[in-house]
C-alpha cells in the first residue's frame, strides 16, 4: 500500500493508534486528528517516522459536527502542498467518545453530545471529504459490539453505533459508482482509555469479559488495527457494506 493516504480521525491514542502504526507499518502516510492532547499527536507521529512512513496530526473537535469542512479545507491545503494535489485513499472515521450512563439518568445534553460526536461529525465529514477521496477509495466507519449485545448504561452511545452501521450500507450502494467500499468496524470490549479504562483497569470487570468470550480474554488496541489495514488492502477489496465485528467471539 505504499503512496497510498489515509485520514484517521482520533488517532493519537487507543484503537486509533493502533490503526495509524498498523497502516503506516504497510506503507501507508497518515493524515489523522487529536482533540487536544498535541504531545500524545507528536509522540505518534514520531513512532510512525521510526516505522519509515509519514505522518501530520491535525486538530479537530468531533463534537462541533460542522467544522468537518474546514478540517478538510486545511487537509486538502496541505496534500496539495506536499504532493501537487488534494486527494486520499482512506478514512477511518474512528473518533468518539463513550457515555455509560442508565437510561433514567441521561441527559439531553448527555444525548446531544452522543448525536454531534458519532452521527453529525462523521456523516459531514464524510461528506466535506468525499470531493477529495479517491475513486476506488475505502470508508471504514467504527461502530461496537453494543449494537449486537445489550449491556445497561449504553443505551445513548449504541443508538449512535446503530445509526452508523445504517449510514455504512447507505455509503456503499451511493458511492458505488466510484468504486469507493465502505465498511463498519465493530470492536468488542477493548482495554484503552475509552470511557473511563474500565475494560483496561477494573479487574472485576475484565473477568467478567473475559468469560463472556471464547478466546478468554480482554481484547487489546493491537486486535483492531489489524483489521483496519486488512480491510484498506486489496484482498479486502471485495469486502462492501458490511458489519465485522471484532470482539474475540463475545456473547456467542
Amino acid at each position: 500500500m505504499k503512496n497510498k493516504i489515509a485520514l484517521i480521525t482520533g488517532g493519537s491514542r487507543g484503537l486509533g493508534r493502533e490503526m495509524a502504526l498498523n497502516l503506516a507499518n504497510d506503507g501507508v502516510h497518515i493524515l489523522f486528528t487529536y482533540h487536544s492532547n498535541e504531545v500524545k499527536a507528536k509522540e505518534v507521529i514520531t513512532e510512525i517516522e521510526n516505522l519509515g512512513s509519514g505522518a501530520t496530526a491535525f486538530q479537530y473537535d468531533a463534537n462541533n459536527p460542522m467544522s468537518g469542512k474546514a478540517l478538510m479545507e486545511e487537509i486538502s491545503s496541505f496534500l496539495q502542498g506536499k504532493n501537487g494535489n488534494s486527494y486520499f485513499d482512506f478514512l477511518i472515521n474512528n473518533a468518539g467518545t463513550g457515555l455509560y450512563k442508565p437510561f433514567k439518568d441521561t441527559t439531553a445534553s448527555d444525548f446531544d453530545e452522543m448525536v454531534n460526536v458519532h452521527l453529525k461529525s462523521v456523516y459531514f465529514l464524510t461528506q466535506a471529504a468525499l470531493p477529495y477521496l479517491n475513486d476506488g477509495g475505502k470508508i471504514i466507519n467504527i461502530s461496537s459490539g453494543l449494537t449486537r449485545f445489550s449491556f445497561p448504561g449504553a443505551s445513548a452511545y449504541a443508538m449512535m453505533k446503530g445509526g452508523i452501521e445504517v449510514f455504512t450500507r447507505y455509503l456503499a450502494k451511493e458511492l458505488s459508482a466510484r468504486k469507493i467500499t465502505a465498511n463498519v468496524l465493530a470492536p468488542g470490549a477493548i482495554a484503552t482509555d475509552f470511557g473511563g479504562g474500565t475494560n483496561r483497569d477494573n479487574e472485576e470487570k475484565r473477568t467478567i469479559i473475559s468469560n463472556l468470550t471464547a478466546l478468554g480474554r480482554v481484547g487489546e488496541p493491537e486486535d483492531i488495527g489489524g483489521v483496519v489495514a486488512f480491510l484498506c488492502s486489496g484482498k479486502a477489496g471485495w469486502i462492501n457494506g458490511q458489519r465485522i465485528e471484532a470482539s474475540g467471539g463475545m456473547l456467542l
